[in-house]
């Protein structure tokens, strides 16, 4: 009877424990499962606001405006279907080809000059300086809107009484025309836009330099590697996938390049049309002339032109890819 007992109790203390323990364990479960509940309606809470206004102001007026691209609109009547004829107008129209080979001009300079000045610009900033303030410095033109700084560049490059010009002049040279000749306005334009672009994007460039590691520098100055060899196979090679962003975010807003040519040139595309950039021929053909079906056409167009474009920098760039280990 007493061997009896005692393995009772021995079988009663093992399962005890155990049985308590599971059921610690499913209401553990079970807390972990309501509280996984509540975070995901707490995140939907905060997630809403700006879920309503993607939905509201991009994604609604983006299918909106593929359906105006298949109707002919002009605001005072009702939509009347059209089925492709904005596209076979938007192939056979000569100025949406010249407004689109006068965009892809300005997105060259834009790009090209604006990438190059900005990686200096992130380089001498991670070399030369940790000062806050003169990282401000840097940034304080991209807090300058557009349309100001094509106020200020208009009256700056006037070829009359602008400064800039003023200055041309004293050193012995001609007035350049710099917003109102066809061979200028597209170089200043993109220029005008650099200086404002240049800062910020020179610090996305910068957090991405602090991102590389120091001891991959030490070791290639232990290996006695320069300056300008340690940029070319050290920060480059590392920098390449916020430098892929970078371009990927520059080209997408080249493209939408807007009120600075509308504030700086002359009139709406000038002179002759050397201005007339896309998403201002577009603006001129809705609000203009009120062609709102013709305007969604080349605006769906633009979306194809760019989406083709950021997948192709995407995979050619390994955006999605780094080569630090």
């Amino acid at each position: 009877m007493t061997v009896a007992s005692h393995s009772a109790r021995v079988r009663t203390v093992k399962n005890g424990p155990r049985g308590g323990a599971g059921r610690e364990r499913d209401g553990g479960g079970r807390g972990d499962g309501d509280g996984g509940r509540g975070d995901g309606a707490l995140a939907a809470v905060f997630i809403a606001p700006a879920m309503l206004g993607f939905l509201v102001f991009l994604f609604w007026p983006t299918l909106r405006g593929v359906h105006l691209s298949f109707t002919r609109y002009n605001l005072l009547t009702p939509a009347e279907w059209v089925g492709l004829d904005n596209y076979r107008r938007m192939v056979h129209d000569p100025i949406f080809w010249r407004a689109l080979r006068v965009t892809v001009e300005y997105v060259f300079i834009n790009i090209g000059v604006q990438t190059v000045a900005a990686l200096c610009i992130a380089v001498l900033m991670q070399r030369l300086t940790k000062s806050p303030f003169l990282r401000g410095i840097v940034l304080t033109p991209y807090l300058v809107s557009n349309v100001v700084a094509g106020v200020v560049f208009l009256w700056i490059l006037d070829t009359r009484t602008g400064i800039g010009n003023e200055i041309i002049g004293a050193l012995g040279f001609d007035h350049i025309a710099f917003l109102t000749s066809q061979e200028w306005v597209i170089p200043s334009v993109a220029l005008i836009n650099v200086w404002r672009h240049v800062g910020y994007t020179a610090l996305l460039l910068f957090a991405g330099l602090q991102a590389i590691p120091g001891d991959v520098y030490e070791a290639a100055r232990v290996d006695g590697a320069g300056e300008l060899r340690t940029f070319w196979r050290i920060s480059l090679p590392l920098l390449r996938p916020v430098l892929a962003v970078v371009l990927i975010m520059t080209v997408i807003g080249s493209f939408q390049v807007f009120d600075t040519v509308a504030v700086a040139t002359t009139g709406p595309g000038g002179p002759a049309n050397a201005s007339n950039v896309l998403q201002l021929y577009i603006y001129d053909s809705a609000f203009g002339r009120f062609q709102f079906g013709y305007a969604s056409a080349m605006s769906v167009a633009l979306l194809a032109v760019l989406s083709v474009i950021t997948m192709i920098q995407y995979r050619v760039t390994r955006a999605g890819e780094t080569d630090l280990g």
